[in-house]
């Protein structure tokens, strides 16, 4: 009975700290709640961001002037966009994202998804 009983407690742990991981999403996002990237100043904000696969990723420019946000490969790509517009994008699959805006090739950033 108590081999059964710590067994259960046991399965019963595991199955909470899968959930809680799961939940937390890191700080950095989940698959329903878009994780956002704020344009401003000439600089992706953050540069660097790390999302499991699934995760929509959402730009917005807070700059007086326009920005893009364009794949390094070309398979993504934003319009223009002005003050207080917005692109997004959902990463289905694990690797690193890098990109840049086309009106100043200087700005980049980077996502990685797991």
């Amino acid at each position: 009975m108590k081999l059964k009983l710590v067994m259960m407690v046991g399965v019963a742990l595991v199955l909470a700290v899968g959930a809680a991981s799961q939940n937390s999403g890191g700080g950095q996002g989940s698959k329903s709640t878009p994780v956002e990237v704020k344009i401003d100043n000439f600089s992706f904000s953050p540069a660097i961001l790390t999302v499991p696969a699934g995760t929509t990723v959402r730009w917005t420019n807070r700059d007086d002037i326009p920005h893009t946000v364009v794949a390094d490969d070309q398979k993504w790509q934003s319009k223009t966009l002005d003050t207080d517009e917005q692109y997004s994008y959902t990463f289905t699959k694990p690797g690193t994202y890098s990109y840049f805006c086309s009106v100043h090739p200087k700005m980049t950033g980077k996502v990685v998804v797991q």
